[in-house]
């Protein structure tokens, strides 16, 4: 079997109970190990970050996740620290998960201009994008955002409903307070509109090898993300474990992962240290593995 069957067969697999034992794991080793930690300089702006992100949105809905329940303002803030402490200095967050006031708690303990810190905004219109962008500097703590997405693009023809928010951000990185933006994308329809739109600079697309949680098969949506890389834009993953739902199969979904020329770096929402340090610990194994 080759890597495009393999795509084919575990993306026709969808929506059953998944199995990936017979992972093909000698089709997707990489040539040299890959590290967690690796300094990845992402999309037109270059922006630097590590390949892994500490995510903070299982289950984000509603201003609150399965990281912001479990572990509250402290907990979750100690785990950005230990993120930091073992070269993980990409942090993730959303004003849908609710995760601002502990990625500011964070920074009371880390040098802001060592981390590098994504969120996400469900504004439409101009005033709306601004007043999303002066509350979330406040709950951040910070006077930048390194990289902001319009979050769970469904449409089409989103740039066209989402001119307005578009119009603020593109101002508000000339001024430096957004370094670089794009999207996040829930519908391959949405996915192929953010590959063609120019303001898209970097895009966080679902992708793993099961096709879960994803906008279409892995094949099609990998297609997609090439696009995006020929067009100079940053992809980052995200989906890497299926919603959790790959947790049986982590050295497999990182190795499928890491493998991939059009994924720069990803996101997994680790929901505590022990997870945070296994992802670290296996990354560079899951990379090369034959």
């Amino acid at each position: 079997m080759n890597r495009r069957d393999f795509l084919a067969r575990t993306g026709a697999a969808a929506g059953a109970a998944i199995s990936l034992d017979r992972f093909a794991h000698h089709l997707f080793a990489s040539p040299a190990p890959k590290n967690a930690t690796d300094r990845v300089h992402l999309g037109p702006m270059k922006v630097e970050l590590s390949r892994l992100a500490q995510g903070t949105g299982t289950n984000g809905v509603g201003g609150s996740s399965n990281q912001t329940r479990q572990l509250g303002l402290g907990g979750l803030a100690d785990l950005f620290h230990a993120a930091y402490d073992n070269g993980v200095t990409f942090w993730d967050s959303a004003d849908q998960y609710g995760t601002h006031p502990h990625v500011k708690e964070a920074l009371k303990s880390v040098p802001r201009d060592k981390v590098t810190i994504l969120s996400k905004t469900r504004a439409s219109t101009e005033k709306e994008m601004r007043a999303d962008l002066d509350r979330f500097r406040r709950e951040l703590g910070t006077d930048y955002i390194d990289i902001l997405l319009l979050h769970c693009m469904m449409d089409a023809d989103w740039p066209e409903r989402k001119k307005g928010a578009m119009a603020v951000i593109s101002e508000a990185r000339e001024r430096g307070i957004v370094r670089t933006h794009g999207t996040s994308c829930h519908t391959l329809d949405a996915l192929k509109t953010a590959a063609r739109t120019p303001w898209v600079e970097v895009d966080l697309a679902r992708i793993n090898p099961a096709q879960i949680a994803m906008d279409a098969a892995p094949e099609t949506v990998i297609g997609v993300l090439r696009e995006m890389k020929a067009a100079g834009k940053g992809v980052i993953g995200m989906k890497i474990l299926g919603a959790g739902q790959l947790r049986n199969k982590v050295d497999e979904s990182l190795q499928f992962a890491l493998s991939l020329d059009c994924v720069d770096c990803f996101t997994i929402g680790s929901e505590s240290r022990a997870e945070m340090l296994d992802l670290v610990k296996k990354i560079p194994a899951a990379s090369v593995r034959g």
